[in-house]
This record gives C-alpha cells, structure tokens and sequence, in this order.
C-alpha cells in the first residue's frame, strides 16, 4: 500500500499483539537514505556517468575543433562565440522545458528522450555542409544537453546512500570531465588525419545504447508512488536492500509526496520560504557556468594566441579537465565532513584568486596548474554544487529544482563565448582576458552563503530510532 502520510520510522517489522498482525510502515526515502552502496546503486552510477560524459563531451568538442571550423568556414570570433552561444540557448531552453516535464511524465523517460535528440542531431551536425545548418543542428541536439543534466542528478541524488551522497554525485558528475578528457585526445591525436567533423560523429553512440539503458534503469521512486505502481516499487527497493524482504501488501511512504504531488512544479521552488535560496542558486549557477562555457570555448584558442601550438594548446584543455575530476573528488569528500555550503564558498573564492594569478603568470608550470584549479574551482565546484541543489527541494520537484537552476544559470553559458570573444576582439593581451573569470567567482561565493539550509527538504535518517526498531526485533 502507498500513502504520502509521515511516518516515524522507516523499519519498523511485523508486530505480534493480542494474535495480530500490524502492517510494518516504511518511508522509502530512509530505505535509500540509510542503505549500503551495492549492484543496483552501482548500475544506476554508470549509466549517470555514461549519459554525463556525453554532456561534457558535447561541450568540449565545440571548443576542440573550434580552429579547424573557424578555417574551413573562415569565422571570425566574434562569428565562432555566436554559434556556440546559440547552441548554449538550445541547452537553457531544454532544462526549463524537460526538468518540469520529467517530474510529471517520468525522468527515465524524459532522459532517454534527451539521448536520443543529442545522438541524432550531432551526426547531422557533423555532416552539416554551411554554419547556418551547423547552428540548427546543434540548436537541437542541445535541447537533449539541456534536459540530461537535471534528470541525471536528480536521479543519482535519489538514488544514493545519504552516508556518502556526495562523494557519489560528485564522482558521478565526474563523467562531464571524462567527456572533455576524451574530446581533448581526439582533437590532439585524431582530428589532423580524419578532420574536426569525427568529433560530431562520435556523438551517435549513445543512441545504439538505449534499448539497453530502457531495459535497465530504474524511473524514480517517487514516480511509482505517485502512480501507485507498488510492484515495481517493491522490486527497486529489495534491490537497494537486499535485506529489507519488502513486499505488496505493506505501508509504503514518502514525506508527503501524496499531498505535493499535484500542481506546477515550478511554482513549488518558491514555497515554504525557499524563495531566496532559489534565487541564490540561480545566480551561483550562472556565475560558475559563466566560467566553466568561457574557459572551454576560449582556453584552445587563448593559449594558441599566446605563442603555443595547437596540440600544446589542447594539452591545456586536457590539464583543465584533469583539474575538474579532482576539484570535484576531493570536493565530495569535504562536503561530505564539513557541508556543502562551506566547500562551494571556498572554491569559489580560491578561484578567484586563481583566475587573477592565470592574467600574470607566464611559467609554464604555473599556467599548468593554475588552470588545474580553475577547472577544480569552476566545473569541480558545479559538480559539487549539484547535488546540493537537487536534495534542498523535496523529491517530487527535484528536476525541477537542478533543471531550473542549470535552465537560468545556462544564461551565463550562452552569453559567455560571446562575451568573451568581444573581449579577445579588442586585441587585448589574450591571458589577460583570465581576470574577467575572478569577477563569477566572488558573485558565485556570495551568492551561495545567501543559501538558507534551515529551508531545504535535505534526508534525514533517524539512526537511533532505526537502530531501536530492529533491536526490538531480534
């Protein structure tokens, strides 16, 4: 049975009274929140990981194949940060429309509909035979970006043992770096024999996988509550705890999903005094994806301008990348010990400070790691950043609140080549375009200690009362 009530525990086991049976109460969420990483949780991650390396990939490769499609089709850069903005609109309108959507219709659903339009679109992109096709095409399969990211962390957050939520999310969302890792190799050690358009044509692979990810990944739980489909339900949860031996006939809950079910998802971001903090992860989002979309449209063409060849100036890429993966690790593990809001504040502020040092410093080796921890401070704290933002809404508008997050912060994402592509079109010295990047980093800091918790919808596991459950049962 389904009930949307609050319960008081998440465990409790049949009780024996007077020759009665009591049906046991559980709070789905707790199930997830206080399980043990297994198989399932496992599946769930390499699929997340799989689906958000397409997304870093997708970005990256734009930034990777930049100089050859500014040659064949002679952009200017004025011309080249107007094509990757347009895409960038693509991805905005994607997360407003599909984060919402998938809340409603089912996120699996809405993810696989997100791969197949990206998997289409960019082959045809990468056959496209003008800039204006081009554009059209990566306008589209944007649309599926847009919508993939919100759905991917709102799912891997749901689905994660809350002991180590976000080291898991953060490694998850560590795909994104994988993604432009791969990008940067095919640009160094491919495109000179086969051409910048091999970059699109890879992006058709996520398309030949979907009857396996259809078969395979789960929908989120509180879409089988919703809709009371209790058998699939039960399946998932003996699957997260094997142990549990859940079945069909008992009370199942989530903290009133039944009551907040119904109604606009997006006007729910703005109750119960969340309003502030919506704001203010708006604004953080799109100060840091303001920087993440500029150093990755730029840093190619940046470096090359400053004297060094293009494989060397895709080997800053790669090093960038290399920064993300590990901003983001050990970013998880310290959110996990001393909070998220504390880590992100601090991320932001240290790259501030990263981004003034990159204008000055011409030393190789300090440029390397510079942009090392410009990447840890820019897509390593977005990735930290994430599941902060998709736990602070209650589970059923939990797309909705990344997707909108990511949907307005993706502002900053389109008008960041552009804007930066003015700068360099000044003539100005290109590594002094680096202090631009301080300027997010201090709004990002700011904006994410506005953050209210005291508001949020985060888990929250009753050990001591879950401990004295099952001790009365043995």
């Amino acid at each position: 049975m389904l009930t949307g009530s609050k319960e008081k525990s998440s465990s409790d086991r049949f009780i024996l009274h007077k020759g009665l049976v009591s049906v046991r109460s559980i709070n789905v969420s707790e199930v997830v929140a206080s399980s043990k990483f297994n198989r399932f949780h496992l599946m769930v991650y390499l699929w997340c990981f799989f689906a958000i390396a397409f997304d870093g990939y997708d970005i990256a490769m734009y930034g990777v194949g930049l100089s050859w499609m500014m040659e064949e089709w002679t952009l200017t850069a004025v011309q080249a940060g107007a094509i990757g903005s347009y895409s960038l609109v693509g991805m905005m309108v994607g997360a407003l429309v599909f984060a919402p959507l998938a809340d409603k219709a089912g996120r699996k659903k809405v993810l696989a509909i997100c791969m197949l339009l990206f998997s289409i679109f960019t082959l045809l992109a990468g056959v496209a035979p003008n800039p204006v096709f081009f554009t059209i095409m990566r306008f589209i399969a944007a649309l599926g970006m847009g919508g993939l990211m919100p759905n991917v962390i709102s799912l891997m957050t749901e689905y994660s043992p809350k002991s180590n939520r976000a080291v898991i999310v953060a490694t998850m969302y560590c795909g994104y770096s994988v993604g432009g890792i791969l990008a940067s190799l095919i640009g160094m050690y491919v495109i000179p024999t086969f051409g910048w358009r091999v970059l699109y044509w890879i992006g058709v692979i996520p398309l030949f996988t979907l009857p396996f990810f259809m078969k395979q990944f789960p929908e989120s739980l509180s879409y089988y509550m919703i809709r009371k489909q209790t058998k699939k339900l039960v399946s998932i949860l003996n699957r997260v705890d094997p142990l549990g031996d859940y079945k069909e006939h008992e009370n199942y809950q989530m903290a009133a999903v039944g009551k907040n079910a119904k109604g606009f998802p997006v006007k729910k971001l703005f109750e119960n005094k969340r309003a502030g903090s919506t704001f203010a992860f708006w604004l953080a989002v799109f100060s840091c994806l303001l920087i993440v979309y500029g150093l990755n449209t730029w840093l190619p063409k940046i470096m090359q301008q400053q004297g060094y060849g293009l494989t060397s100036s895709l080997t800053f890429n790669l090093v960038l990348c290399v920064g993300q993966v590990g901003g983001a690790l050990l970013g998880g593990y310290l959110a996990d010990k001393i909070g998220h809001k504390k880590v992100l504040a601090g991320l932001y502020i240290i790259g501030a400070v990263c981004f003034v040092m990159l204008s000055l410093n011409t030393n190789i080796t300090a440029l390397y790691f510079l942009i090392a921890l410009g990447g840890a401070c820019s897509v390593g704290a977005q990735n930290i950043a994430n599941p902060y933002i998709s736990e602070y809404y209650p589970s059923e508008i939990r797309a909705t609140g990344i997707g909108y997050a990511v949907g307005i912060g993706r502002i900053g994402s389109i008008l960041a080549p552009t804007l930066f592509g003015l700068i360099l079109a000044t003539g100005i010295d290109p590594q002094k375009a680096f202090i631009a990047f301080a300027v997010p980093s201090i709004i990002a800091a700011i904006a994410i200690t506005l953050v209210q918790e005291k508001h949020g919808s985060f888990d929250k596991v009753n050990a001591k009362q879950r401990d004295s459950s099952l001790a009365s049962n043995q």
